[in-house]
C-alpha cells in the first residue's frame, strides 16, 4: 500500500519522527526561547528528500516552513513567559520596527542565496555562541545595564536579517545580546520567546512570495517556500509541548540553563557542518 507514492511503513515512520520532532521543537522554544528550527529543519528536509522535492528549492522550503512553525510555538512561548513576569517587553518595543524590517530584508536575500550559505551561517553564529556560554566570564559582560535605544534597535535589525535567513526564531541571538549587557539567562529567554513572534510572523509572508516562481516544483498543500502540510503536522504537538519548557526553564539554575543552550547550539553547529562538508 502506498500513500502519495510511499509506502506507508515508510510515511508512517516520517510522520512519527515529524510529530517526536515536534513535541521536541516545543520543549526548546520554551526552555530556551528558540523555535526549535535545528530540529524542525534536519526532519523536514529528509522528508521532502522522500517526497521528491528538487534539491534547488528543498532548503529554502525547510527555512520557510520552519518559519511558520515558529509562530504558534514563539506565541505559546511568550505567553507562558509573561505569566511568569519575567518578558521585557520595553526591549521587544523598540524591537518590533527594526526585527521586521530586518526579516524582510533577509526574505529577499534568501531568493537569491545558495542553502549552503544558511548553514554557514549557523555554524558560525551557533560555535561563537555557545562557546561564549561555556567559558564567558562575568568580566565578559559589555555592561552591566543595556545600551541605548538606537543600539538596540540596530542589533534587532541585523537578529531580523540573519533569523529570516535561517529559519529561526532569533532566540540564539537575542539572547546572547541581553546576557553580554547583563539581563539575566531566564528573562533573556523569556524576551527571547516574544522575539520569535516578531520574526516568524513577516518571515512566514516573505517566504512565501520568495518561492512563488518556483510554486511548480513544491510539493502539494504548499505555498511558495511554505509547507502548510508539515507545518499541519508539527504544530499542534509543538505548541501543547511549549509550555512545558517554559516550567523547566524557570526550574533550572541559572548556569544549568547556560549549558542547555551551549550544548544545543553546538549540536546544531556540527549538523550543518556535517551538511557542508558532504557527510550527510
Amino acid at each position: 500500500m502506498t500513500i502519495l507514492g510511499i509506502p506507508a511503513g515508510e510515511l508512517a515512520v516520517l510522520v512519527g519522527a515529524i510529530l517526536i520532532a515536534g513535541a521536541l521543537t516545543g520543549i526548546f522554544a520554551g526552555l530556551l526561547g528558540i523555535g526549535g528550527a535545528a530540529i524542525s529543519v534536519p526532519v523536514m528536509y529528509e522528508v521532502f528528500r522522500v517526497l521528491g522535492v528538487a534539491d534547488e528549492v528543498r532548503m529554502q522550503l525547510c527555512v520557510g516552513t520552519a518559519l511558520a512553525l515558529i509562530a504558534p510555538t514563539s506565541i505559546r512561548s511568550y505567553f507562558a513567559h509573561k505569566a511568569k513576569g519575567a518578558v521585557d517587553d520595553n526591549v521587544l518595543r523598540i524591537w518590533a520596527v527594526p526585527v521586521i524590517c530586518g526579516v524582510g530584508i533577509g526574505s529577499v536575500i534568501a531568493y537569491f542565496a545558495s542553502p549552503n550559505v544558511f548553514k554557514l551561517l549557523f555554524v558560525g553564529f551557533a560555535t561563537l555562541m555557545a562557546l561564549k556560554l561555556i567559558f564567558g566570564r562575568e568580566s565578559w559582560r559589555i555592561a552591566d545595564q543595556l545600551p541605548g535605544t538606537p543600539v538596540i534597535a540596530s542589533v534587532g535589525f541585523v537578529i531580523g536579517i540573519i533569523s529570516a535567513l535561517m529559519g529561526i526564531g532569533g532566540g540564539a541571538y537575542s539572547t546572547l545580546f541581553l546576557t553580554l549587557y547583563g539581563v539575566s539567562i531566564h528573562r533573556a529567554v523569556a524576551t527571547s520567546a516574544g522575539v520569535g513572534v516578531l520574526i516568524s510572523l513577516p518571515g512566514v509572508v516573505g517566504y512565501m512570495i520568495a518561492g512563488w516562481p518556483q510554486q511548480a516544483l513544491m510539493p502539494p498543500l504548499s505555498v511558495g517556500y511554505v509547507s502548510f502540510l508539515a507545518a499541519l503536522l508539527f504544530a499542534p504537538v509543538s505548541v501543547l509541548a511549549a509550555p512545558y519548557g517554559a516550567r523547566l526553564a524557570h526550574s533550572w539554575s541559572r548556569r544549568k540553563l547556560e549549558i542547555a543552550f551551549a550544548v544545543f547550539l553546538l549540536v546544531v553547529a556540527a549538523r550543518f557542518f556535517a551538511s557542508l562538508m558532504g557527510w550527510f
